[in-house]
């Protein structure tokens, strides 16, 4: 049976599936000016070539920045139709603030994310994330995001099964913070075009888009989705970001 999409979500540009439940922070090592200024031309291309292929794609879906929180969270190595059946389930609750999360049983606040699967991990998450948020910044995900981008990383990444990816998903698409996610179809996409090897960090391939795209949080979402959009698309029978070296269209990539 087709599952019905909710209000205030649009199902049609589904995110990601988010690849990990708890991640450990790994060491940051940037890439130099000179490598980053490498890579420089060829992302501006790539973004321009997915934007004109796939047009604007209205990341991140959610009806106000704590339910686009709870997604990011939920959506941790499942679908977005699993995660939105999920949050479906948590606003048939009237569950939609950090207090209501917080005062659930944790029991049953897993049965009903349960969905998404890793019910008992995510309820822990949820539980970990709106405990942070209530004794740090009172509840107010204003005060939250109004911290420096570099200082809410850090104090976001320690949360129970929040990790690298997931914090920084909430920097850009909750908090509007002007970071780029590395989730694996950016990796694929730099890989793939001999920009950094199966082995590069984390911190090292955000450096190499952020250069790029600093300061300019709007690129940098649509950047994200647009990556997602190409590589799911990225079959044989499909041109765009299939071909090693080239552009979406088949344009050489210099």
């Amino acid at each position: 049976m087709k599952a019905a999409t909710l209000p205030g979500i649009r199902s049609r540009k589904m995110p990601p599936t988010r690849m990990h439940i708890n991640e450990q922070d790994s060491p940051r090592h940037h890439f130099s000016q000179g490598r980053a200024l490498e890579v420089q031309r060829p992302l501006s291309e790539y973004y321009d070539a997915l934007f004109a292929a796939f047009g604007p794609q209205h990341w991140w879906p959610g009806e106000t920045e704590f339910e686009v929180i709870v997604g990011e969270i939920l959506t941790q190595k499942t679908s977005w139709r699993n995660a939105e059946h999920a949050i479906g389930n948590l606003r048939a609750e009237d569950l939609r603030s950090h207090a209501g999360i917080d005062k659930i049983p944790l029991t049953k606040l897993e049965r009903l994310i349960r969905p998404s699967g890793y019910f008992l991990q995510k309820a822990r998450s949820l539980k970990a994330f709106c405990q942070f948020l209530q004794a740090g910044y009172g509840g107010s995900l204003k005060d939250l995001f109004e911290t420096l981008t570099a200082a809410l990383r850090e104090e976001l990444r320690p949360i129970f099964g929040i990790g690298q990816e997931t914090a920084d998903s909430i920097l850009l698409y909750a908090g509007q913070h002007p970071v780029c996610v590395v989730d694996a179809y950016a990796r694929s996409l730099l890989s793939r075009h001999g920009r950094v090897g199966e082995n590069a960090k984390y911190e090292d391939i955000r450096s190499m888009f952020e250069f790029r795209f600093a300061g300019d949080h709007q690129k940098s979402n649509e950047f994200h989705a647009l990556k997602v959009s190409g590589e799911a698309t990225a079959a044989p029978t499909f041109p765009y970001a299939s071909t090693p070296g080239t552009l979406p269209g088949g344009r050489p990539l210099t």
